[in-house]
């Protein structure tokens, strides 16, 4: 049997309380991140995200998933550890309800600094050169947390993202806020073990679980494709059940 336990979302209550203590706890520091007035209009506001993010109260449990605002999001990355890896791309678009916001969509390439991997290459299709075209990452996080204020995370396999992110913001602010994320791959490993199905890992990727739910194929390993083919799957799995009565606290 598949162990997920390690993969599971923190206690569901506990997101928002932490978000008030860390902006509580930062927020005359992160004042002072503020731009000078004289050249805010010369120079990136890069603490925006993270101050908005903090200060932005998080969607409550009790939120029926039709009125819910999330942000469909995929990584890709240099290599699967956190600890020792960079994330190389973000893609995300904007979901409400039962709604795709194809409008509210992003994706931007990170330079890494560092010379990739040839196997790495071949999966995600970002050359060296392409990197070193990217944004910094800073610059990159700071756009993903304005997004990200006041809205909830859809992932597919949520360790991926809540990992690189977590680290991310650590490494450029020295804190490490809470992510709520809704998880396709936990959703569709429960529905399906209540109907009776017996579920191996390779069950469970993207691809596959689209498959099952009869969509089409998409261009795997792009992080918009990704965030867009997530964003998909949760639309699918949520159809035949009533997103007026489920809430927020249902789906983590």
């Amino acid at each position: 049997m598949m162990n997920l336990k390690n993969f599971f979302t923190p206690q569901k209550q506990k997101f928002e309380q932490q978000r008030q203590a860390l902006n509580e706890q930062f927020k005359d520091m992160l004042a002072h991140t503020l731009p000078d007035e004289d050249l805010a209009d010369l120079e990136t506001d890069i603490y925006a995200g993270i101050r908005a993010y903090l200060s932005t109260p998080l969607p409550d449990l009790t939120t029926p998933l039709i009125e819910l605002p999330m942000v469909a999001v995929d990584f890709e990355t240099t290599g699967l550890d956190a600890n020792r890896n960079k994330l190389l791309s973000v893609g995300c678009v904007n979901m409400l309800g039962n709604q795709i916001k194809l409008a509210q969509r992003y994706h931007q390439v990170i330079d890494v600094e560092q010379q990739l991997e040839h196997d790495n290459v071949c999966i995600h299709q970002i050359t060296e050169q392409e990197s070193q075209q990217g944004e910094s990452l800073e610059l990159v996080v700071n756009d993903l947390l304005l997004k990200l204020a006041g809205k909830v995370m859809l992932v597919h396999f949520n360790k991926i993202e809540r990992h690189f992110l977590t680290k991310a913001c650590l490494h450029l602010y020295g804190i490490k806020p809470p992510f709520v994320m809704v998880d396709t791959l936990l959703l569709a490993n429960q529905s399906l073990r209540k109907k009776g199905f017996i579920i191996e890992p390779r069950d469970l990727t993207l691809k596959n679980l689209r498959q099952r739910f009869y969509l089409p194929n998409h261009t795997a390993h792009n992080a918009l494709g990704d965030a867009i083919a997530t964003a998909e799957l949760y639309l699918a799995m949520m159809s035949q059940r009533d997103l007026t009565s489920l809430t927020l606290k249902d789906v983590i």
